[in-house]
């Protein structure tokens, strides 16, 4: 209520004030009118002072009317754009982000206000986004989270429990173990990806040799593929020498051989593939795993996402996104391909410099 008698007493204030100047702008153009008529009419006294109370009249009559036009023109052309602007504003400030504003004449029109709305409404679209990606990223992270802190719970509490012998004190250690890794790799990946996401990265650009920093990758996994008795098929092209930022990549090469590894079966095989084309790199890695549909392939880049949640526990479904980021940073490309059942196979394109 306050509100509206504020709004009341500032268009009353401000009416006045139109009033008073139109009053002096339509006062002073007739004065002059009349300066200049009197060089060339001769008027007698009597007849100037009984025009003079007309004049004025109509000098008020003129003032009342400009007034209403201009009232008139601001209500429609500034008041209720500004109005449905601001209604709108509010229920955005609100947390409505489903809120577009109505054009006032159409959103390919030139006037201003349409511009304004026409960006207001694209910058509420784009928080909505930024919205659903946060709701759904704060939910996905509390449910990676939650998993492993149960599992840690319950194993802590079964080792509690008396009368244990030492293989169950062992194999309750090593989940405990297990899932503790798990959880810390989780926020390392999510911090490394709200780095990359959030910040400005210029890559620190230096020739350096490609085929030893991924054999060097590589060799990181050798555990985990004489555990599972993998293959490693390898055609590395000697000396490929590349400009380019080697710790951005480095977090591409140990992202795709761990998922390579990861969903490989055992005694399967993972190709890797090293060559230069023109000025082009092309590096690959394939394994013999469980392989993906085409709908998981669309998804397969985005944060969170795991596709065949009966492979759920493999993974946190954030290495990929890293990768995915890590390749747009240094304008690369990458490529999925993979068959259901058989295997997959991702394919990175770089400049050589």
């Amino acid at each position: 209520m306050s509100s509206s008698n504020a709004e009341l007493k500032r268009a009353i204030v401000d009416g006045l004030k139109h009033f008073v100047a139109f009053f002096i702008l339509i006062g002073f153009v007739v004065t002059c009118n009349f300066a200049l008529f009197f060089n060339f009419i001769q008027m007698s006294e009597a007849e100037i002072r009984k025009a003079a109370p007309i004049t004025f009249i109509n000098v008020l009559i003129l003032t009342l009317l400009f007034c209403i036009i201009d009232i008139t023109r601001r209500v429609w052309m500034v008041m209720r754009p500004v109005r449905r602007i601001r209604d709108g504003l509010d229920k955005v400030m609100a947390g409505d982000f489903s809120t577009q504003i109505q054009y006032i004449k159409g959103e390919d029109s030139d006037n201003e206000f349409d511009s304004i709305i026409k960006g207001i409404n694209d910058m509420v679209a784009e928080l909505a986004g930024v919205e659903t990606l946060r709701t759904d990223f704060i939910s996905n992270v509390s449910h990676e989270i939650k998993t492993p802190l149960t599992v840690i719970q319950n194993y802590a509490g079964m080792l509690q429990s008396p009368g244990l012998t030492e293989d169950q004190r062992k194999e309750y250690a090593k989940a405990i173990h297990d899932q503790t890794k798990k959880l810390s790799e989780l926020i390392t990946n999510i911090l490394k990806l709200n780095r990359l996401e959030n910040q400005q990265i210029y890559p620190d650009k230096k020739e350096y040799n490609l085929t030893e920093q991924i054999c060097e990758s590589l060799l990181l996994f050798e555990h985990t593929w004489e555990k599972k008795q993998i293959e490693i098929e390898s055609d590395l092209q000697e000396d490929v020498y590349i400009c380019q930022d080697a710790e951005l990549l480095s977090l591409v090469w140990n992202n795709l051989f761990s998922n390579a590894f990861k969903f490989c079966k055992e005694n399967g095989v993972v190709s890797i593939v090293v060559k230069k084309e023109n000025d082009q790199v092309i590096v690959s890695v394939s394994d013999t795993g469980c392989g993906m549909n085409a709908d998981t392939g669309k998804h397969i880049f985005e944060k969170f996402y795991q596709g065949d949640t009966s492979h759920a526990t493999k993974g946190n479904g954030l290495g990929l996104a890293l990768v995915k980021r890590v390749i747009d940073i240094v304008g690369g490309n990458i490529s999925v391909q993979s068959v259901l059942g058989e295997g997959t196979t991702f394919t990175v394109i770089l400049k050589e410099s």
